[in-house]
């Protein structure tokens, strides 16, 4: 694809090896990285973007996926933004499938994070009917991106936000000893305090969440 030989060539002509050490060692060196700041990454990206507007909009779900699989993270986080770019109000319930794949490949809390508020998150806005089935099964996986995925899809949903699923999943998960789980429900459960501080310190005060999750939760208040 011309779109993503273009973008890659003009990372690879664009890369500070000076900032690709310390920003592998950020992601615990799980990936490389081309050195590329977000700032000057999004406009090289946004430049590209708009040279090959048709076959982007042709081949999102191809394009996304192919540069998520590439090996630098720079890469990875364009595919990403490509399918948030384009996709949104425009899935089909099968994408669900796909979506779970984003989530549990070169899984990270940067990506995860990024995909569960803005693409698990649009998917169950647009097909509110597969919320049961999806929280659910991934609720239930013993893929640990996949739980914190669902205690973190109804970021920014604000007075959507359904409280008692997700209080329903912090007390699922509660007695978790995975630091990503306990920190994902104190941040859930923050977020939506700025929409009901009173709800949310009721909540974290009457339940058995960890100290972690607590104090995230109750940080603004």
């Amino acid at each position: 694809m011309n779109f993503i030989t273009e973008l890659e060539n003009e990372f690879k002509a664009k890369q500070h090896s000076e900032n690709a050490l310390p920003m592998a060692k950020y992601m615990k060196d799980l990936f490389p990285f081309f050195g590329i700041k977000t700032d000057e990454r999004r406009a090289v990206f946004k430049s590209v973007c708009k040279k090959h507007s048709t076959e982007i909009n042709n081949n999102a779900r191809a394009i996304g996926w192919e540069l998520f699989l590439k090996k630098e993270r720079e890469l990875q986080y364009c595919g990403i933004e490509i399918i948030i770019n384009t996709l949104k109000n425009q899935y089909v319930v099968e994408d669900i499938i796909w979506i779970e794949q984003f989530l549990i490949t070169n899984s990270w809390w940067d990506s995860v994070d990024t995909i569960s508020k803005f693409m698990l998150g649009a998917y169950l806005q647009q097909f509110p009917s597969e919320i049961p089935t999806v929280v659910k099964r991934f609720s239930n996986s013993e893929n640990m991106w996949l739980n914190r995925s669902v205690i973190l899809f109804q970021l920014g949903y604000k007075s959507q936000t359904d409280f008692k699923l997700l209080q329903s999943l912090c007390l699922k998960h509660s007695h978790s000893n995975e630091f990503f789980i306990r920190k994902a429900i104190g941040w859930a459960l923050r977020e939506y305090a700025k929409t009901d501080p009173e709800a949310v310190r009721k909540f974290v005060l009457q339940s058995n969440l960890k100290p972690l999750s607590k104090k995230e939760a109750l940080k603004n208040i």
